[in-house]
This record gives structure tokens, C-alpha cells and sequence, in this order.
């Protein structure tokens, strides 16, 4: 491979396109311009949906076969903040003892650059025969709402006769270093508002109002009082968070005629999003209803957000150990398998294939200083290169 073709020169040419949600559009310019001379055939369609953003996406395509093997990223990062916090300017692609600066260095050009330079190598040695497919299906909304992007993108791909096979998700799922876990699942994302009715009234006069936050309180503190379970054999205790309370109230001497809360729980496979709302529900109801309650009965409406965040696991163990082994061979570390952490592009991949998550390490992501070393790009370019030599024998 050469030097121009290394995954720390595309990675350059990426961190210098600014490609900040949803306008992905210059990073896609770069890796045409990179997969169109190896021969991959491009397409970039947009996709629109009212009142949201238009985003640009890209599929990239090689070869022919039953084996098919898709590699899922976003070229599209957050928004860089304040560049002077930066040691460097964002998007200057800076390299400083071995470490390579940027937005968008780790989530997830960092990944995108590797495969690129692992396809480009192993077709320089394999060349076109290799007897199966590579795809790339990138998108410019993983960082934004996630609509106009991967979904869509998988359904256009199906509506062409695309079957794959397998797909790897370049995200950066490495927690201390390269290799010491992948990612076989992740857990499910469930948003909702509860909301309390009181009535408004003088703050001097509370007998002649209901203040709301007395209900929410109450409500809030039973939801939380106990877990939602103990965890399952292959993931964590799901969460419930309250993220945000409000009464939108200026005033301190008026109570309020209404209190939400809005929640987040990451829940395992012991729910899904219709079982969860239920729990939930019922959580509510055992003390809104109680006869305890010195207050009148707390009046009270849930409101689930939409979200396509269900949880899954991927079960096909001869991708998950071709990852594990092409990992270990290349690190001397077998790595864990994770499903932990947020939400990905993978929830939408699952419907298609299996897949599994692997790639660099996340610590700097959405950071000032994102950064990554060097020599970890080396290594998982020999990671990804490694995988394909598997997945496609000689």
C-alpha cells in the first residue's frame, strides 16, 4: 500500500473536508474520489423527509457474490465548538506526537479511513476475483436525527437487489485499547414525558390551588425506587433516567398548572419498548391511584416519544469469532463482547444481516482535541484487512 493510499492520508483528506451534520456532502466527495479508482461503482442519493434536514448518503460497491460484506459508518460529526479550545484547529488534520487531531478523528472517520485502506489493500493483492461483494454504506444524519440516513439508505440498497451478508460497524467501540472489545448487540432506547394537571393558584394561597410537583415528585421517586432488573447473560441492568424536570414557571409566587419530566431508559432483552411503556405505566398507577394520598389523585399522562432504537443481539458465532480472531491476531488481546454504551446505525443494519461493531478507541470522541495515535489506525487497518482476507478465502 502506499503512503497515499494509507488509512493516515485518507483520514487527512477526511478531517479536512468539514462535513459537520447534516452536510456530509465534502467528506463523501473524498471517499468517492479514493473507491472510485479501485474500481467501486458510487451512488450518493438524498433523501427528504418534511421537517427535517436533506441529507446526502453515499453506497459504494466491488465484486459479485453470494458473500457480500457491507462496512456501515457516517461521515458526518458533531459540531466542532469553540476551535480555540482546540490544540489545533479542528479541521486541520494537525499531527502531533503521533497523534493525529481533528473532528471527527475517532466518530467516525477514523473508521471509515481504515476500511478504505484495508478494501483498497486487499483488492491490490487479491485483485477482482476474490470471489464475493464489498460495499460501503455511509450516511450524513448518524449524528443528527437519523432519518433521511442509514434506514433509508439500507431500504434504497434492498430495493436494488443488494442482499448482504454480513455488515461491521466502524464506530469507535474500543473502551480502553484497541481490541479489548466488540460490540454483538446493543440496548434499547426508550424516551417519554410524563406530565402532572394541578391548578394554578397564589403561592400564599395553596389550599386554593394543586401544585403539580408535589404528584410529579411522587410519581418520579417510584419509578426510580426500584431497577427495572438485574440484568441478563449478555447485557447490563437496564437504566431509567429523568433528564430534565419543568414546570415552566418564572414566577415565584404562583404555582404552576402543570410539572413534566421528561425519562430515558436503556433497557436490555428481558424488554422491548411495549412491555417497558406498560412497566411504566404501572409504576405510575400503583401510586397515582393509591389510597394513601393525602392530595387528590394525581392526574397524570404519559407520552412516548418515537424511536426506532429496539434492543437486539446479534447470534451468528462464525461473524462474531472471524471478528474476534482477525482482533486477537492482530492485538495478542481477545476481546470482550460487549452490547453496552448508546444507541447506533447498527439497530438499523440488524434487519438485514447480522453484524458486529468494532473499531478504535472512543475516549476523545466529541471532544475539544479528538484525536487519534498513529499507529492504532496501522494496526486497524491490519484489523479490517484481516477480516476481509477471512471472510473472502483464497
Amino acid at each position: 500500500m502506499s503512503d497515499g493510499t494509507s488509512a493516515a492520508a485518507i483520514l487527512a483528506d477526511l478531517i479536512r473536508a468539514p462535513s459537520v451534520t447534516p452536510d456530509a456532502g465534502p467528506a463523501l466527495d473524498v471517499i468517492e474520489r479514493r473507491l472510485r479508482p479501485a474500481g467501486f461503482a458510487v451512488d450518493r442519493p438524498i433523501f427528504t423527509e418534511p421537517g427535517t434536514p436533506e441529507v446526502e448518503n453515499l453506497f459504494a460497491a466491488f465484486g459479485g457474490g453470494e458473500r457480500h460484506l457491507v462496512f456501515v459508518g457516517h461521515a458526518d460529526v458533531v459540531p466542532p465548538g469553540d476551535p480555540l479550545r482546540w490544540r489545533h484547529p479542528p479541521f486541520d488534520a494537525a499531527v502531533e506526537d503521533g497523534l493525529m487531531f481533528g473532528r471527527g478523528a475517532v466518530d467516525m472517520k477514523g473508521g471509515l479511513a481504515t476500511f478504505m485502506a484495508a478494501a483498497i489493500g486487499f483488492l491490490e493483492r487479491r485483485g477482482p476475483d476474490f470471489g464475493g461483494r464489498i460495499s460501503f454504506l455511509v450516511t450524513g444524519d448518524e449524528e443528527g436525527p437519523a432519518i433521511n440516513g442509514t434506514a433509508k439508505l439500507l431500504a434504497w440498497a434492498a430495493e436494488r437487489g443488494e442482499r448482504f451478508s454480513a455488515a461491521l460497524v466502524g464506530e469507535p467501540t474500543s473502551a480502553s485499547v484497541l481490541g479489548d472489545q466488540i460490540k454483538i448487540g446493543r440496548r434499547g432506547s426508550f424516551s417519554a414525558t410524563l406530565t402532572v394537571e394541578g391548578r394554578q393558584g397564589h403561592a400564599a394561597y395553596p389550599h386554593l390551588a394543586e401544585n403539580p410537583v408535589r404528584g410529579l415528585t411522587e410519581l418520579l421517586y417510584a419509578l426510580q425506587a426500584e431497577p427495572l432488573d438485574d440484568g441478563t447473560e449478555h447485557f447490563e441492568p437496564s437504566t431509567f433516567e429523568v433528564v430534565s424536570v419543568d414546570v415552566g414557571n418564572p414566577a415565584w409566587n404562583v404555582i404552576p398548572a402543570s410539572a413534566s419530566a421528561r425519562m430515558n431508559s436503556r433497557f436490555n432483552d428481558r424488554w422491548d419498548r411495549a412491555s417497558l411503556h406498560g412497566e411504566i405505566e404501572r409504576r405510575i398507577r400503583e401510586v397515582a391511584e393509591s389510597p394513601r394520598l393525602a392530595t387528590p389523585p394525581i392526574r397524570w399522562r404519559l407520552e412516548e416519544e418515537p424511536s426506532p432504537s429496539d434492543v437486539f443481539l446479534t447470534r451468528d458465532e462464525a461473524l462474531i469469532e472471524l471478528v474476534s480472531g482477525a482482533v486477537e491476531a492482530t492485538t495478542g488481546r481477545r476481546p470482550a463482547l460487549s452490547t453496552g454504551g448508546g444507541t447506533s446505525d447498527a439497530r438499523f443494519v440488524k434487519d438485514y444481516c447480522p453484524v458486529v461493531e468494532f473499531g478504535p478507541v472512543g475516549s476523545s470522541m466529541h471532544q475539544a482535541d479528538e484525536c487519534i495515535p498513529l499507529d492504532e489506525l496501522a494496526r486497524l487497518t491490519e484489523v479490517y484487512e484481516r477480516i476481509l482476507d477471512t471472510y473472502f478465502p483464497a
